[in-house]
């Protein structure tokens, strides 16, 4: 039987929560799968940063649990679809913003098929949660890099913007305030005056000013929804 910690964990992956949900059929771990997940994690933590191996060994269960129900539909999934990771930042991060959240699948999703698997859920979190300076500029401009170009163009921006910021009902027509916010950050930001944004100049200006960071949409958690998460994967699962 799940305890209560296990349907407050499952209420905040949008999870079901009943006596036949295959979830807690995973929760209740044999000692063999107890054994591989063990030995997979001391190997996975030996590759990846910023998580030791018992946090690796309690993301790997929690990335069982959001793929529970996956896994149940006949078929054989790899991982994570596009859905699903977006209910996952929206229920633990807040995230809303379909074209931010978007990219934060696709720069999670390394091999590009579609699905986040284990070790991208793995890698991706050391970053989304614990990363450096380095590695999470790193992270953002993959994010806003919409076509994976390598740049991030006035469009790309454009686009950006007019997702993230709230319209206020005025006479004028919004599209104009968005592109002179556009043309505003790209002479900020734009440091080959090339009309777009390479990740040299990207992380130049973001060393300069390191709010510049999230310029075109939040795309980490902040400081109180990355607690609450660890909190619940990493503390909660060692109370049980």
């Amino acid at each position: 039987m799940a305890t209560a910690r296990q349907h407050h964990r499952r209420g905040r992956t949008g999870f079901r929560c009943c006596s036949a949900c295959p979830v807690h059929d995973m929760a209740e771990m044999s000692p063999m799968n107890r054994k591989l997940t063990q030995s997979l994690a001391e190997s996975i933590s030996k590759q990846v940063e910023h998580f030791n191996r018992t946090e690796v060994e309690f993301l790997i269960r929690e990335f069982h649990v959001l793929m529970g129900e996956q896994t149940t539909l006949g078929r054989t999934v790899s991982g994570l679809d596009r859905g699903r990771f977006r209910s996952f930042l929206h229920n633990n991060f807040g995230m809303t913003d379909d074209m931010i959240m978007d990219g934060v699948f696709r720069t999670f999703d390394k091999d590009n098929d579609g699905f986040v698997n284990m070790r991208e859920w793995i890698d991706g979190l050391s970053v989304f949660l614990r990363g450096t300076l380095d590695e999470k500029i790193e992270y953002c401009f993959q994010v806003y890099d919409l076509n994976s170009d390598n740049y991030i163009s006035r469009e790309e921006m454009f686009h950006m913007l007019k997702d993230s910021l709230i319209r206020q009902p005025t006479d004028d027509d919004p599209d104009e305030g968005i592109k002179d916010l556009v043309e505003i950050t790209l002479k900020r930001m734009d440091h080959d005056h090339d009309g777009r944004l390479s990740f040299s100049d990207f992380e130049k200006a973001v060393r300069d000013e390191n709010l510049l960071l999230e310029a075109f949409g939040t795309c980490l958690p902040d400081s109180m929804s990355t607690e609450a998460f660890e909190k619940l994967v990493f503390q909660e699962q060692l109370e049980q």
